[in-house]
Formats: structure tokens, sequence, C-alpha cells
């Protein structure tokens, strides 16, 4: 069998957060995976991303595009996969790397289908005004959809180099690159927003939206125990990733 690719984006202030989440990943997939740390400095290297963007004084990012404010170093390049892919019909992952698995990835396939694009389909309009360290909190259509995303990267045409490197945060975040109907709605337990989602579901995927538990002031998130014995022991490098 094909190993499936899962691309988890990568932000050098908070390595730890992608190492939790390959590690959580690979504790419960059924399946061969390969993850693919999704790096922007890579990206470039490579050609097929060039988006610029500023920081401030206070460690903010802006884009140099549309001017918004962006909180990691993957807010835009998730849109690099179909691109790297280079549209294979395969089904890939992206997440995001503040994410804890606590469910076999196999079963979010399963559920995905032949969907071009399977996500949870959230109506998230976060109160906080800030979120991590002292980054802007933003609001916007279809927020936190593209957090979690399996995708046909051969039906993703809409994600040419022109359109990530140029285009808008509300167009890319809010998947208008594809037709809402082959978007495919997915049980909020895959991508379970902490702080904002129903705590009386079971999660399969938490998503740390507001900062994982080695943040200040997240420390006593929900599941941050969980995050942290699954952190526990694990070395620089999680076995099988990039």
């Amino acid at each position: 069998m094909t190993s499936l690719r899962v691309y988890i984006g990568w932000d050098q202030r908070d390595a730890r957060a992608y190492e939790v989440c390959a590690a959580s990943l690979v504790k419960h997939a059924s399946i061969p995976i390969e993850i693919i740390a999704l790096k922007d400095w890579e990206l470039r290297a490579r050609g097929v991303y060039w988006r610029p963007y500023q920081v401030d004084e206070r460690g903010q990012m802006w884009d140099g595009r549309d001017g918004k404010p962006f909180s990691t170093n993957f807010s835009y390049t998730r849109f690099c996969v179909p691109l790297i892919e280079d549209f294979r019909a395969d089904p890939v992952v992206f997440c995001d790397a503040d994410m804890l698995w606590r469910a076999d990835v196999a079963e979010l396939l399963e559920l995905a289908g032949d969907a071009a694009v399977a996500c949870v389909k959230h109506q998230h309009r976060p109160p906080e005004r800030e979120k991590m360290t002292g980054n802007i909190q933003t609001v916007y259509a279809r927020k936190n959809w593209s957090s979690l995303m399996v995708l046909r990267p051969g039906r993703c045409a809409g994600l040419t180099p022109y359109a990530v490197n140029n285009m808008p945060r509300d167009w890319l975040h809010g998947l208008r690159w594809i037709e809402d109907s082959e978007i495919k709605g997915l049980p909020e337990v895959w991508n379970w927003l902490e702080g904002w989602s129903d705590p009386g579901l079971d999660p399969k995927v938490v998503h740390f939206t507001r900062g994982t538990p080695d943040f200040p002031g997240h420390e006593n998130a929900a599941y941050a125990e969980e995050w942290r014995a699954q952190g526990s022991g694990i070395r620089h490098q999680v076995s099988g990733t990039n």
C-alpha cells in the first residue's frame, strides 16, 4: 500500500507542537503514513512559494499582498500542497501543527471518501483579540476550515502558483478556489476547537487554536495533560518524518 502523505504546518517558534502532532498521528495510524513538515524556507528555495510578508516590532507578521495579519509560517504555505504533489490523484492530508490526534487517520480518509476537499465546516467567530503569544486574532468567513483538510490535489486546480502567491487571505482560507459542491463536511470531532467546540463531544483531533499547552496562559487548556503526556519522551525528531 502506498503511504498516505500528511503535511503538517511548521513554525520555528513552536517546534514542539509539530513534534506532538506528528507523534500522536503516528501513534493512532493503522496505515502507512509519510509525514512532511511544511517549511516556508524550503518551499521558497524550491520556487513554489514567494509570497512576501513583513514582521513588525511586536513580532506580528503581515501579509505583503492584502496587508492582513497572520499568525504562523504555514498560514499560506498549506495551499502549496497540490503544487508539491504535482496535482496527483491520490488523497493527502494537511493539518495545523497545534493539533493532538486521538484517532486513526484511516478513519478520516474513509469519511472523506472521494471528495475533492473534506473539512469541518466551522462557524468559528472567536471572541479573543489575541492568541498564542500576542498575535492578532482575526475573524473571517470559514475560519479554520483550512486547518485540517483531506485533499485530492488533482481536483484542486484552482490553487495555481499565481493564486497561492497573490490571492487574498479570505479567498484562500475561504476555499474559494474550488466549487462549494466539491467540499465535503466532516463531523466536528475531527477538528475540535479548544475553547470553542462543544465540550460534550469526544474529540478525535483536538485543535489548540488559542495556543498549545506549552504557551504561557494555556497550560490548563482542555486536553493539556494528554498533550503533555504525548510529548513526554519525544526527541527532537519524530521517527518517519522529514
